[in-house]
Order: structure tokens, then C-alpha cells, then sequence
């Protein structure tokens, strides 16, 4: 029974979340042990709100093919956790040779990437079409028996801490957002690449939509990268009106990661392309409708953990022959992202705060993706 286990973490933010179950099942098979999570500073502050995560370490800026110095950097920094195990999500080279560079005497992880030799527990690589918390997930059932699936439907995945729900409360309360305010967060960004977007003129006609309808105001999330496409939504709610938009609140670009994840669970209904935000929402417990277009929501559609004890996530697709393409940019007309109307995604939002503020309204629901984890 290992006393300390260190979990090396995936460098993208939505794979990081996507591997959340797992590392619960870790925490669960090894109650006594001390887990640590090590990870990139871009996604590091996002282990503290992980219920069960003892410790955090944060490894170099960047990943990839870097020189020998950083590598070494790496390495000393796993080795100051002084654990015994290190659990590799990641398929990467580079996180078998740090582990061992840093004298962790068990490395543990898939036998991908030509890394087999520096791993002690070499796990076949599991083939075919699943989620991607499924794949974390076999990992952990090729290390221990009875490790996944989880049973843990109603459980959050994370856990905002007082201080970041205050901030985010401060936030609203300066843009004079009211405490009891039905609000709905819209992500319209995607790192991956534009393919992925949703337009962000159907992003301005649903918050339009949502607001004469419904009375609920539209709050735009995101990282800095993002705040073009917040700027082009406030723009065309705004055309021809003189004034700022109603109904509109633009925060992309203003949050940490923790106060971002808070301000997610003060949500009733979550909007987005298939991203980051996306699987946060969906792990602060918030009901996310997963706009999808050139990526494959079989693969990375959002978790359905805590979320499924209020309503269901929706899965918008429009089903055209070239999707999903897995491109970065669309090289003809983008009729997988064009042609989902704004109307259709007010509906699945109307559907999900309804189930949430009252009895079931008897409408249709896509069935959520819930991958390993069961009532």
C-alpha cells in the first residue's frame, strides 16, 4: 500500500477535467495514501477544488520537446513530492522520463510513445472509440482490480473555495447583477481553433432569446484568448440600439480559474462550444447544452456527473457528411457549426431550467454521455 501517490495531470484544461473521475477512483482504491497531483501552471489551479487532492505541484510552462534545464526542473519538482507511485495520464515521453529522472521508484502508466522501458507497470493501450475519461479510467482498472467504474453519479468533481465564490459574488454585484438573478454562462471560445465555434452572432441572438423569454441574463466566460468573440457578440447585441445590450454580461477574460469555476456553480444553465468551459460547467455540477461541431461528442461530450441530479446535458449536433472532421479550420462553409439555430438552443436551455425550477415539462432530452459512473 503506497503512502504517497503522485498523479501526473494532462496539460489541456478539458482533458484535465475529463480525467477527474479517474483520479476519484484513485483517491477511493487508496483511502490512506497521500495523493498529489502534478500539472502544468495552466491547469494547476484547478487540483485544490478536486475533493480528496492532498497536494499540488506545479511542473514547468510548457510541455513538449523543451530543453535539458526545463526537463531537469520537472524532475526535481516531482522529486520533492517523495512518492512512491507515480500514476502517468498522459502518454507522453516526457512524463515517464521525469518520473524516473526524479527516482520515483514505481512509475505506473500506458505502454504508448516508445516509454515502456522507463515504466515498472506497463498498461496496454486500450483501443476503439470511447470517452476520453474513459480512457484514464482504464488505466486505473489495468492497475488495480475493482478501481473503476465509479459509483459516484451525484458526487461533484469540484468544489470552488469560499473565497473564489466571493469574488465571483463581487463580480456580478458590481455589474449589478441581483443575488437571485437566473443566469446562464455562455463560453463562445474554443482553444483548439475556430472549426469548433459556434458563430458568435447565434451566440447574440440566443442571450436576445434568452432574456425576452425567459427574463435570464447571458454571461460570457473565457480565457483572454477568447475576448474577440465577446467583443463581436456585445457588438451585434448592441447594433442599432445605441446602448449596451441587456441581458448581456461580458466577463471573458476577468476570471482566475478558481473564481471562473465559481462563478459557473452561481449558473442555472451552461452554453458552450465543446471546450474547457464546457467540462468545467459540467463538473461544478451545472447543465451544460454541448454545441458540437467539428469534434466528436462520443469522445469529449461533457461528464455527467452532479449535473444529472438537476437535468440533463443536451448534445446539439447538425448532421452533415463532413463532421466530425477534427480540423482547426473549416475549409468550406462550416454548415456543422451554421447550421444549428439559435432557437433550437434556446429550447434545450428553456428544457434544462425548467427541470431545475419546477416538475418536468415533458419535453425531449438528449441522453447525457456518462462514462464509468453509475447511481
Amino acid at each position: 500500500m503506497p503512502e504517497k501517490i503522485v498523479v501526473i495531470s494532462p496539460n489541456w484544461l478539458g482533458d484535465a477535467v475529463m480525467a477527474l473521475p479517474a483520479l476519484r477512483a484513485i483517491r477511493q482504491h487508496w483511502p490512506a495514501a497521500t495523493l498529489i497531483v502534478a500539472a502544468r501552471p495552466s491547469v494547476a489551479p484547478l487540483f485544490p477544488m478536486v475533493p480528496g487532492v492532498d497536494e499540488v505541484v506545479s511542473l514547468g510552462a510548457a510541455g513538449g520537446w523543451r530543453s535539458a534545464g526545463a526537463w531537469a526542473a520537472d524532475a526535481r519538482a516531482l522529486a520533492g513530492a517523495r512518492a512512491e507511485v507515480a500514476i502517468l495520464l498522459p502518454n507522453s515521453f516526457r512524463s515517464a522520463l521525469i518520473a524516473r529522472q526524479a527516482g520515483i521508484p514505481e512509475r505506473w502508466g500506458f505502454a504508448t510513445d516508445l516509454r515502456g522501458r522507463l515504466l515498472t507497470t506497463r498498461v496496454p493501450r486500450p483501443r476503439g472509440r470511447m470517452h476520453q475519461s474513459e480512457y484514464y479510467g482504464a488505466l486505473v482498472a489495468g492497475l488495480a482490480e475493482g478501481a473503476w467504474p465509479l459509483f459516484a453519479k451525484s458526487a461533484t468533481l469540484l468544489d470552488p473555495p469560499v473565497v473564489a465564490r466571493q469574488q465571483a459574488e463581487a463580480l456580478l454585484a458590481r455589474a449589478g447583477v441581483a443575488p437571485d438573478a437566473p443566469l446562464v454562462g455562455m463560453a463562445p471560445g474554443a482553444a483548439y481553433g475556430r472549426a469548433k465555434q459556434w458563430p458568435p452572432e447565434r451566440f447574440a441572438r440566443l442571450a436576445e432569446l434568452l432574456h425576452e423569454r425567459h427574463g435570464a441574463t447571458a454571461v460570457l466566460v473565457g480565457a483572454r484568448a477568447d475576448r474577440a468573440a465577446g467583443e463581436l457578440i456585445e457588438r451585434e447585441m448592441a447594433s442599432g440600439k445605441g446602448r449596451a445590450p441587456s441581458g448581456l454580461l461580458n466577463l471573458i477574460g476577468h476570471t482566475d480559474l478558481p473564481t471562473l469555476v465559481a462563478l459557473m456553480s452561481r449558473c442555472r444553465a451552461f452554453v458552450s462550444n465543446d471546450s474547457g468551459a464546457m467540462h468545467l460547467a459540467a463538473a461544478v455540477g451545472v447543465a451544460v447544452t454541448a454545441i458540437f461541431g467539428s469534434t466528436d461528442e462520443q469522445g469529449t461530450a461533457p461528464l455527467a456527473g452532479a449535473s444529472a441530479t438537476v437535468a440533463p446535458h443536451e448534445i446539439l449536433t447538425c448532421e452533415v457528411w463532413c463532421r466530425p472532421c477534427m480540423l482547426r479550420e473549416c475549409p468550406i462553409d462550416h454548415r456543422c457549426m451554421t447550421g444549428i439555430d439559435p432557437v433550437r438552443v434556446s429550447e434545450a436551455v428553456w428544457r434544462q431550467l425548467a427541470l431545475r425550477s419546477g416538475p418536468d415539462t415533458g419535453a425531449d432530452t438528449a441522453t447525457p454521455i456518462d462514462p464509468g459512473i453509475e447511481p
